[in-house]
């Protein structure tokens, strides 16, 4: 990171973990590392014994349908990200069999300059049932994992809207993250035209400029970093940002996004943002300063409950969370938007 501080290593625990360690460790609201939590799955044994091991593991699955695929010229040195003016991405997609795909991916290994390739986020069951019935994590049942397969490639610092458990399955990935105070130290680009769904950071990682994005210099004095062997986990909070490198020629992660905060109903916190975008940001100054003392004590409730000083059948829309008030509130704002 050029002049930059180095990055301070990771909380790391190990082995497998039970149900009362995953819960202490979420309660933590930190990113940790978990050293060989996943080391017995018959895809990560695989995944030991090279790139063709992992490879021919995945083919004896057999996959169901295309997945989606994304490239780079060599001259993007793994980076998938914007093309020059921003007009667009420095990568093309495309849709194919997955088997087809890792063959591409092995040809490459073998190329002194190789393209950058990727599939991502592809949820396992929907390509490969097979794998999720060997490869199993108990402790999010109720949760879908997602692959990604690539080479050396590098993902611009993004956030997820959701916790995430991420599981190094073959070759090494490096994890940067930030936490989500860290914002406006990151430079985010826009909302609109994204590589991979969030806005992601400006800052190239690699070769971050301090005259563009001179604010990263704190950013970067918060950052913390780890680099994930096969069988290893990571644990990301909720809207913690996160820059992760591919170091290997054939490299594969699972992850696990959940969201338990939002009780049934509820509306996207995202979706209100870009609603405040709309209706907050244009405002004048000194009348977005009276909003933002609105929000505080209607939304982020620093002066307690907002509707405690009322009788329980007219608090409304301010009164304790539930599924006929959310539909209630949905009405509302289809009225007023129209």
């Amino acid at each position: 990171m050029s002049d930059l501080p180095d990055p301070k290593p990771m909380v790391e625990l190990s082995g497998p973990l039970d149900a009362e360690g995953f819960a202490a460790l979420r309660k933590g609201n930190q990113p940790v590392v978990i050293r060989d939590a996943f080391a017995r799955w018959p895809a990560v044994e695989a995944g030991k014994q090279g790139a063709q091991g992992i490879v021919a593991y995945l083919k004896s699955l057999g996959s169901t349908r295309p997945v989606g695929a994304i490239a780079a010229q060599p001259d993007a040195g793994g980076r998938f990200f914007y093309n020059t003016d921003m007009s667009g991405m420095n990568f093309v997609r495309g849709q194919g069999q997955l088997e087809l795909f890792l063959d591409d991916l092995l040809r490459a290994a073998d190329m002194d300059a190789p393209p950058s390739l990727a599939v991502q986020s592809e949820t396992i069951s929907e390509i490969m049932p097979g794998f999720t019935a060997a490869n199993r994590f108990d402790l999010l049942p109720q949760v879908q994992p997602r692959i990604w397969i690539g080479n050396a490639i590098r993902v611009a610092p993004h956030y997820d809207v959701k916790e995430n458990v991420a599981i190094c399955v073959a070759g090494r990935r490096r994890f940067t993250v930030f936490p989500p105070e860290q914002i406006a130290n990151l430079y985010p680009g826009p909302f609109e035209s994204t590589p991979a769904g969030t806005p992601v950071s400006m800052v190239d990682m690699a070769q971050p400029d301090l005259e563009a994005f001179p604010r990263f210099a704190e950013a970067a004095a918060t950052a913390l970093v780890a680099t994930l062997e096969p069988g290893d986990a990571i644990f990301i909070p909720y809207c913690w940002w996160h820059g992760v490198e591919s170091l290997d020629p054939v490299s594969i992660l699972v992850n696990y996004w959940w969201n338990e905060g939002a009780p049934t109903g509820a509306g996207g916190p995202y979706d209100a943002l870009l609603h405040a975008l709309l209706a907050l940001r244009p405002l004048p100054p000194e009348q977005r300063e009276i909003w933002r003392t609105w929000f505080d004590y209607y939304v982020f409730e620093i002066s307690g409950d907002p509707s405690a000083h009322l009788p329980p059948q007219a608090r409304g829309v301010i009164g304790p969370p539930s599924p006929e008030q959310f539909h209630k509130m949905r009405q509302i704002l289809r009225q007023m938007l129209g």
